[in-house]
């Protein structure tokens, strides 16, 4: 149970990252590439539908993770606080943007709501790569399974490491890239005109950086978390989701330059899909690594919850999330094709 478990929140949070990552995405195309005021707008529109539903995955996520593994609940949300106090704010700031820019008719107001919407997406990707990074490279759990961590140190990582050190950053800026190279996929499925054409060639240009990131970034991962190691050599069947990864970042390029716009689209989401499966199976069976002292690591055993709680637990998620999911289908077809 603990297992099934394990690979329903690992479902959750791919289907988080995959689905509201574009939203993200968008907020850094109209940050980057969107010059007007009129193709700012335009942005939003592509996202307006489903921005909010999208956010369902996260908290889903998030209620699953109290309700399965109350130990890392409790571990993971107050060594990070602020962290996620940081990722609150962040979000609010999303939201409120959407929903006031367009509330007064001001040359300054529009301009100001879009700059706010574009940074927030920026950092909330970047934050949440850092946060990936700490997951991979471990924090210096306790005997009692909890740990506190500064926001940096000597930006050296190890067991004095804070949250932010040069190899989180460097997991940082790999999401911000990827999640830049997602939402402007998206931007061009639904866009047309001048805004798609220059969002087009931001993507060929995102693609290149974040092709030389995951490479560097996978390679120190497997320096810097022994576990990823042992895991691959021991179960070598796991490669496939590395290669679905590289599978799907190359098709990226070679589907967008043929302006085959939904196809793209959907190899970065198996871009997405792969590289967070291949986090997972890499650092099974924990579920937050020590990096002080390995044997105090949580894992899908001493951090679960009892038999009985996840088996009623299980009755509650499928209804629940077929609801989530049956919403989700609905929207996107309903609201398909091409923004005005």
């Amino acid at each position: 149970m603990e297992l099934l478990w394990f690979c329903l929140g690992t479902a959750m949070i791919m289907g988080y990252v995959i689905l509201d990552g574009f939203d993200l995405g968008a907020g850094i195309v109209q940050l980057l590439v969107a010059k007007s005021s009129e193709e700012k707008g335009q942005v939003l529109r592509s996202i307006g539908p489903v921005w909010d539903g999208n956010e369902v995955w996260l908290v889903a996520a998030g209620g699953a993770m109290f309700l399965a593994f109350p130990a890392l609940y409790a571990s993971s949300f107050s060594g990070f606080y602020l962290a996620l106090m940081l990722v609150l704010w962040l979000l609010i700031l999303r939201g409120i943007s959407i929903e006031f820019r367009n509330h007064i008719d001001n040359p300054l107001w529009v301009p100001a709501w879009d700059t706010v919407f574009g940074a927030a997406s920026a950092v909330l990707a970047f934050v949440f790569g850092v946060a990936l990074g700490n997951v991979v490279r471990g924090v210096p759990l306790d005997a009692n399974g909890y740990f506190f961590l500064p926001l940096w140190t000597n930006l050296l990582p190890g067991a004095d490491a804070g949250v932010i050190d040069w190899y989180t950053l460097l997991v940082g800026a790999t999401a911000f890239v990827a999640l830049g190279v997602h939402g402007s996929l998206w931007v061009v499925m639904k866009t047309a005109g001048g805004l798609q054409d220059d969002t087009r060639a931001f993507v060929v240009k995102f693609w290149r950086v974040l092709i030389f990131l995951t490479v560097v970034m996978s390679l120190l991962s497997f320096a810097m978390q022994p576990n990823l190691w042992k895991q691959f050599t021991t179960h070598p069947w796991g490669i496939i989701f590395p290669a679905l990864a590289l599978t799907g970042l190359l098709r990226v390029r070679t589907l967008s330059a043929r302006r085959q716009d939904k196809a793209a689209f959907l190899s970065s989401s198996l871009y997405m899909a792969g590289m967070l499966a291949s986090v997972a199976f890499g650092i099974f069976p924990n579920v937050l690594p020590s990096n002080a002292t390995p044997d105090f690591s949580l894992t899908i055993y001493n951090a679960a919850a009892a038999e009985h709680g996840l088996t009623i637990a299980l009755w509650w998620f499928i209804p629940g999330m077929a609801l989530a999911t049956a919403y989700s289908i609905f929207a996107y077809r309903h609201f398909a094709g091409k923004v005005d």
